[in-house]
């Protein structure tokens, strides 16, 4: 992978071990600096990545720094090697010594990684998100920032919680206070969410075998779709031999998985978020980006049009309104990022500003167009919001198009299915 700039290594007077591998083969181009250096070097060296022997320091000086590097654009990885003390949020934490050297599962006999090598790998996906950031910045307009510091994961991220047991409540509150959580019981059903939601992180708890974690670790090493998802397991005995840069395996500590799990999620929503940016340039600015839906201003021309051509060459068509909970501004986004991802091909949608999002579902009569979106709107129904009493799943109405039928018209009848549904 091409760098921009070098790696920057920054660590109390003796040289760190992680730096020398770094330096094997060349990998990247490595500047080191002490901690009292930190900052000026962050500025003289532009780095490409900062990696931080943290073992040593302070949460004040780790806070300065993380502070100096979330300024920087494109995106500036800072990695803290062993934390011990509270990271700022764009800190990714990385444990190398934390982990029992050699472990055996029921399938395989698990081989620690080095954590050099380990921290290798995590460097290389986060320099790839640097990579996508600044393709974003070329190509967007120049007055147009974006940064990771703009990611709230309250507001733009998931994470899959899977497990069972007495634990499992206290983690869904922790991460829910901070995050959009999906809850999973089992691998069976943390898979079909893994195939149908924009997942920005896991955490598997306890509540099952070493033999089915290693199982479940291992298909996501084995498919491109998930392999860089941030992973987090609390099964101290498991090594983390996979190929899965962004896998840490910590204690159950409720406090302790959030801290480590929340700057890898941030940092995958910030990717996400960036390839749906890239996504919406191509398409001329008609995509929104935090979405993928339309933006209002393409819907109502595209709602349009399809109305005319649908009553000029015959054919059906139907409209579906989905209405979230106004207390929680999250749910919108949630369910319109799941019907960005599940609708056809041939359908478009948009989210609108009283919190609704209406799509419009071409060659649909009336009972398909309900199957179609009671299908949607069950997939939504899983996610929480801070209170795990709340859900996501959206009061639905669907409206089908007829011959004597504008767009004003239909939206009005579309509205009246609302007023009724309610009464």
């Amino acid at each position: 992978m091409s760098q921009q700039g070098p790696i920057l290594v920054v660590s109390t007077a003796r040289r760190p071990s992680f730096a020398a591998t770094l330096d094997i083969g060349r990998l990247f181009p490595v500047v080191e600096t002490e901690w009292a250096d930190a900052v000026r070097a962050v500025e003289q060296v532009q780095p490409a990545a900062v990696l931080a022997a943290t073992a040593d320091i302070d949460a004040a000086g780790l806070a300065e720094l993380a502070a100096r590097v979330a300024a920087r654009q494109p995106y500036l990885p800072l990695i803290a090697v062993d934390p011990r003390v509270a990271h700022p949020d764009n800190v990714i934490p990385f444990f190398q010594s934390q982990i029992p050297q050699t472990q055996t599962s029921p399938t395989q006999t698990l081989q620690t990684q080095g954590g050099s090598d380990r921290l290798v790998a995590r460097l290389r996906a986060a320099l790839r998100v640097r990579s996508l950031h600044a393709t974003v910045m070329r190509r967007l307009e120049p007055a147009t920032p974006m940064a990771l510091s703009h990611i709230d994961p309250a507001r733009d991220a998931t994470v899959l919680l899977i497990g069972r047991g007495g634990a499992y409540p206290t983690l869904s509150v922790a991460l829910g206070e901070r995050t959009g959580v999906v809850g999973a019981l089992s691998i069976e059903a943390a898979a079909k969410h893994l195939n149908v939601r924009d997942i920005d992180g896991i955490v598997l708890g306890e509540g099952f075998s070493p033999r089915v974690i290693d199982a479940f670790l291992t298909v996501l090493t084995e498919d491109a779709r998930f392999r860089n998802l941030p992973v987090v397991v609390t099964a101290i005995d498991l090594a983390p031999s996979y190929d899965l840069p962004n896998l840490e395996v910590v204690s159950d500590d409720a406090a302790q998985v959030v801290a480590t799990a929340l700057p890898l999620i941030r940092q995958h929503a910030f990717e996400a978020h960036l390839s749906r940016t890239l996504k919406a340039i191509d398409a001329d600015g008609l995509i929104d980006a935090r979405t993928g839906l339309l933006t209002p201003e393409a819907f109502e021309r595209d709602f349009a049009s399809a109305i005319y051509q649908t009553q000029q060459r015959g054919g059906g068509l139907s409209v579906a309104r989905f209405a979230f909970d106004p207390e929680h501004s999250r749910a919108q986004f949630d369910g319109a990022r799941i019907i960005s991802r599940l609708m056809r091909q041939m359908d478009f949608g948009a989210a609108q500003q009283d919190g609704s999002v209406v799509v419009v579902f071409a060659e649909t009569d009336l009972k398909t167009a309900h199957t179609i979106a009671r299908r949607l709107s069950s997939v939504m129904r899983h996610t929480s919001h801070g209170n795990r009493d709340t859900r996501s799943e959206p009061a639905v109405t669907v409206a089908t198009l007829l011959p004597s039928d504008s767009a004003k018209s239909l939206r009005s009848r579309l509205q009246e299915e609302v007023h009724r549904a309610a009464s």
